[in-house]
Order: structure tokens, then C-alpha cells, then sequence
């Protein structure tokens, strides 16, 4: 891109496929080199700044800072959209500043024009601090690596309206940017994700999602690795597994099984909404999946999120419509480095709506305590489910 971004396309119409046509590859904004050196007030050159991290030194959570992200786009008009394709020169619009320089796409990943995580050159994590001069306060670098995935070009469109086919092209970006992330220096976990709906906070209505590359651990990993652990040293067994396993036995909680996945709404669920879906043979992470599996994730994802946006409906008097549902969809996937084989790859779907036109908000003692209050029980969730898929 202009200012040194990656930008990589994943095609699945054929004249691209084949090669026949090729997407335009040029970047033609003017955009400063993002990487090119500040000016003090001195008039001294000084080195790029990038976001930093601080280490919390009564949870050991590690928190991000970037405070350019608050000059981020919110909520820009749909001619105005930066994750649209590049308006035709005839169209008559002097908007410019798109992020994808070709006038169509398929699927699209890109590096985060406000990331809240970032690699400098020359800078690493043992490149750290003591904030105000204090050793209990460190802070590092956040290089990291922040991506959005454009999972179509149509600005109106979701994810649960795309093909099986066009599915099938974001497993394999997913799959892609795994492996290439986790092979960076410093990155210990990589998180695919789609926010979707105002609800949750989304500023670009427009369907994508990111992935982060995290040089760090993050907290509910970190818990979810120390459970795992002390379940093997316990039992032997493997708790993802186990858990899967027990969900099957029991069976009152499962909405939906395909020869290669289960999904099903855990036991001690904490959203109004809430379901995983995991493949039935044990894989660490999207790269691990075999052709056959990713086949099937695609039907079975989209039939998942079909039922999901049918979970609440308009009352009868407003016509008793469905309800298209903001949701938190995200990829577990093991670690990259020490506690590996304790990983299990799953997707957890959440939402925050727990009736139509009402939201959980988060009270005082789970925003200030971590302390969970379900407003629903599992299987309540599971059986609305069950119930939408006739």
C-alpha cells in the first residue's frame, strides 16, 4: 500500500484463479511513509512511534495503548466507506481514500491503518521501559501485527449471507494468515475474529473482521491454559476433548453435529447468546484443518449463523420479523509457544442482546469483579436453537 502496508487478495472467481486477470496491485493515494522518522519540537528527527504496552502489575495482564486509534473512521457514509473497492474514475465520486485500490474484490486482508498493535523496524519486545522510572511499572513495545479481512466487497452484505464457496476463500485467508503471523518475531497468539452490529461497537458497518497477532498471552487464554494444565496433571485427560466429549454424551446442549463438527452451547455459558462450534477430531489451530473439514466448517458455519439471526424475532404486532444478531465471533486456537499441545481449536459466538431491543449491559460486580451473573440458563439458549432449525 501507499504508506508500506501489506495488502493481500485471496480470489475465488475464476478469471482470477486461473490467472487470466490480475487485481491492481498499485496504491495511488499520496499517504506519508508509515514508518518515516518525527520532528521534535527542537526540530530534532526522531524515531516512528508505536504503541505501547504496560504490564499491570496486580493482574500481570499485559494492556495495549494506542492512543491514534481514537482519530479512527467511525460510521462513514456508505459512499465514503474505506473497506469498499475503489470507485470506477467515471463514477463521479472524488472520494479517494478507500484501502482497496481495485474496484472489485473477493476477499481482501490488509494491515490496520489504526492498529493497535505494531512492529517497528529495528524495536522488539526486549526493547522495554520502567514507566515514570518505577521497576514495578514496565511497559514494552506493542509489536504486534493487526489485519481486517474484507469478506466481500458488497458494503451491504454479511458473513451468514455469503456462499459456501466464498466461506470456503476466508477459512483459507484465516488458515493463511496463521501460519504467516505466527511465524513472526515475538508472537505467542493469533486471534481471528468478527465483531458484528452497532451493539457491539462496530464503527464499519461494512462485513470484515480482523486478526490480531498478540506478542503476548492474552488473559482468557492464560486461563483457559492454566485450567487445561492442572486438568492433564489431575486426570491425564485433555480438557477441550473432555469437554466435547461430554457435551456429545449429554447431548441436551448440542444445536447442531456434521460429520466433521459439533456446536453447542457450554454448560456454564455466560451470554444472553452463546455458542461453540469444534471439529470432532482434535486440531490445534485453522492451519491444522484438512480439505474435507474446511468443507464442511463452511456449511456448517453459515447454518449456524442462520439460526443464530433467527434466535429473536419482532413481536407479533411489529410484524414478529427476525432479528439479525450483533455478535463476537472468535478463533481459539492453540499458542504458538510453551503450553501448545493444551490447545484445541473452536470458534465461541456471543452475543450481548438478550431480548429484542434490550442489551446485557455488564453490572457491578462482572465489570468490577469478573464475577458472571447469566441472565438466561444453557439450555434455555440451546433449546431456542434446536427450535429454529425446523
Amino acid at each position: 500500500m501507499a504508506d508500506g502496508r501489506d495488502l493481500i487478495y485471496f480470489d475465488d472467481t475464476e478469471a482470477y484463479v486461473s490467472g487470466e486477470r490480475t487485481r491492481r496491485l498499485d496504491d495511488p493515494r499520496p499517504l506519508p511513509a508509515r514508518f518515516e522518522p518525527r520532528i521534535d519540537a527542537d526540530g530534532v528527527e526522531q524515531p516512528p512511534l508505536g504503541p505501547e504496552m504496560r504490564l499491570d502489575p496486580l493482574t500481570g495482564d499485559w494492556i495495549p495503548m494506542a492512543s491514534h486509534r481514537m482519530n479512527r473512521t467511525f460510521l462513514p457514509a456508505a459512499d465514503a466507506c474505506p473497506l469498499c473497492p475503489a470507485r470506477p474514475a467515471d463514477s463521479g465520486t472524488d472520494y479517494s481514500d478507500g484501502e482497496v485500490p481495485d474496484t472489485d474484490y473477493d476477499v481482501v486482508v490488509f494491515e490496520n491503518r489504526f492498529p493497535a498493535l505494531m512492529q517497528l523496524p529495528g524495536v522488539g519486545l526486549e526493547d522495554g521501559w520502567a514507566v515514570d522510572g518505577e521497576d514495578l511499572w514496565q511497559a514494552r513495545p506493542a509489536a504486534g501485527r493487526c489485519e481486517v479481512v474484507c469478506f466481500s466487497s458488497d458494503h451491504t452484505g454479511s458473513f451468514g449471507g455469503l456462499t459456501p464457496r466464498r466461506v470456503r476463500t476466508i477459512i483459507e485467508a484465516w488458515a493463511d494468515r496463521t501460519t504467516e503471523l505466527s511465524a513472526l518475531p515475538g508472537i505467542e497468539q493469533v486471534f481471528c475474529f468478527e465483531n458484528r452490529g452497532k451493539e457491539i461497537g462496530v464503527t464499519l458497518p461494512h462485513p470484515h473482521g480482523q486478526i490480531y497477532a498478540f506478542p503476548f498471552v492474552t488473559p482468557r487464554t492464560q486461563a483457559m491454559l492454566r485450567q487445561a494444565a492442572a486438568y492433564r496433571d489431575r486426570t491425564g485427560g485433555h480438557l477441550l476433548r473432555d469437554v466435547l466429549d461430554a457435551e456429545r454424551r449429554a447431548g441436551t446442549r448440542v444445536v447442531l453435529e456434521t460429520e466433521h463438527w459439533t456446536a453447542y452451547v457450554p454448560a456454564a455459558a455466560r451470554w444472553p447468546v452463546e455458542v461453540h462450534l469444534a471439529p470432532n477430531r482434535d486440531v490445534l489451530d485453522l492451519p491444522g484443518l484438512t480439505e474435507v473439514e474446511r468443507e464442511d466448517l463452511a456449511l456448517a458455519y453459515l447454518e449456524l449463523l442462520r439460526r443464530l439471526d433467527r434466535f429473536f424475532v419482532e413481536p407479533e404486532e411489529a410484524g414478529g420479523a427476525p432479528i439479525p444478531l450483533p455478535y463476537i465471533a472468535g478463533w481459539h486456537q492453540a499458542v504458538v509457544g510453551e503450553g501448545r499441545e493444551l490447545g484445541r481449536l473452536h470458534l465461541q459466538v456471543i452475543s450481548v442482546l438478550r431480548a429484542p431491543g434490550k442489551l446485557k449491559y455488564l453490572a457491578g460486580v462482572e465489570s468490577g469483579m469478573a464475577s458472571w451473573i447469566s441472565d438466561t440458563t444453557p439450555e434455555r439458549i440451546a433449546a431456542r436453537l434446536q427450535e429454529v432449525a425446523l
